[in-house]
């Protein structure tokens, strides 16, 4: 350390019941700051996850026009036959082939609205989490059967379970009166209450018998092995098939554009919350060094005098500031870290967030996800503000004229 240095770390201890309350703001403020900020963006990752793995997947082919309008004549020609060439040609596992028709469910009880969704169930679990979520019965496993897994809202609702007959009313893909018998094989709870209610899988040849879809399909969906690895994906999917067959590649953001903005409203609102607790901590820091350089004020007056600029003791505050707020960031991190880690493993669970939980699929118990990013970002927002705060007295010391501070009592 050189002598300036020395000097301020020196002038920060003249009062240090005064420069631990300062300080240990900041330490409150960051600790809070890594842990919310952990908190926030493993949620944000954990509800992605959830709703894409569910049923969306991180990529889709559709007809161009499909994703807005979801009529069944924008069809994908020969869907299996695309999805097996995605899956042969660029190497790409985790694809399947899916067709969608909305129809009336009906037992022998009960009618509903439904969506039905046609499946490879060979290749349906590698891009959806609905397979392992069958907790009655089992899930499909004939490519052409006359078999269909519901929603336990759906079961509930139509009265039915395994072995029960369902019969499909709907439109076929040329306009046509389509309707079909299915044997209730499997009933499946994913958590998400509006899913459980109104989706019906059934086998995709069936799919394709029911709705006249000859080979058609509407729905080609791509899951990457993570999902920073989408953009890439979708680039190189679309990139390699040919423009004339009017296909369109989506990523999850264009596919679930709700999800993404209720991210955007949560961020917004966060950043707000923080912004202030930030502003707050750094007028904290701001009055410290307004009384600081007050008290001081004939000591900088003798000082000038002896010939010393008004920047150096300017950089002198600014010094004193940034141990301040150093000691401030260190222990702030290294606290919330701990803290942010030691919730990662144990959880915690906050009283009415059920229903937000259901919403999103999410489970009960939130678990934060400390890393880097999020350990330090907050801290040093926090540092850089403490510094601008100081700014004011630091600035303030170029009007003082050495006579007059000589003569401050």
């Amino acid at each position: 350390m050189n002598v300036e240095q020395r000097l301020a770390w020196r002038n920060l201890w003249r009062h240090p019941r005064r420069t631990w309350l300062t300080t240990g703001a900041m330490i409150f403020s960051n600790v809070l700051l890594v842990f919310l900020i952990s908190l926030q963006f493993s949620m944000y990752q954990l509800m992605i996850a959830n709703t894409l793995q569910t049923l969306t997947g991180h990529l889709q082919v559709q007809a161009e026009g499909y994703k807005d309008e979801q009529k069944m004549r924008l069809v994908v020609p020969d869907v299996i036959a695309l999805a097996d060439d995605i899956r042969n040609v660029l190497d790409l596992q985790d694809v399947a082939a899916r067709g969608a028709a909305f129809a009336l469910a009906s037992s022998e009880q009960r009618s509903y609205g439904i969506q039905v969704i046609g499946v490879q169930p060979e290749f349906e679990a590698r891009v959806s989490s609905i397979p392992g979520q069958v907790t009655e019965g089992r899930y499909l496993q004939d490519n052409d059967a006359a078999e269909i897994v519901i929603g336990s809202v759906l079961a509930r609702n139509l009265r039915a379970g395994v072995g029960d007959e369902i019969t499909l009313l709907g439109n076929g893909r040329d306009g046509s009166f389509a309707a079909n018998v299915a044997i209730i094989v499997g009933i499946f709870s994913s958590g998400a209450v509006d899913l459980d209610r109104s989706i019906a899988e059934v086998p995709l040849g069936y799919f394709q018998d029911t709705f006249f879809m000859e080979g058609a399909g509407h729905q080609v969906v791509i899951r990457a092995p993570q999902l920073s690895m989408a953009g890439a994906l979708q680039a190189q999917v679309a990139a390699w098939l040919p423009a004339e067959t009017n296909l369109e590649v989506y990523d999850w953001m264009e596919l679930q554009p709700g999800l993404k903005q209720a991210i955007q409203a949560d961020l917004s609102s966060a950043f707000f919350m923080y912004g202030v607790l930030v502003i707050l901590v750094a007028f904290s820091v701001l009055n410290t060094q307004l009384m600081s350089v007050l008290e001081r004020t004939r000591e900088f007056g003798i000082i000038m005098a002896l010939g010393l600029r008004p920047g150096r003791l300017g950089k002198l505050v600014m010094l004193e500031t940034a141990f301040m707020g150093f000691v401030g960031l260190a222990i702030g991190a290294l606290i919330g870290y701990a803290v942010t880690l030691y919730f990662s493993y144990n959880g915690f669970s906050i009283p009415g967030m059920d229903q937000m939980a259901a919403q999103f699929n999410l489970p009960d118990r939130m678990y934060p996800n400390p890393g880097w990013l999020t350990t330090f970002s907050g801290p040093v927002v926090v540092f850089l503000f403490t510094l601008l705060s100081a700014a004011y007295p630091a600035l303030r010391l170029h009007r003082l004229r050495p006579v007059e501070a000589m003569r401050a009592a």
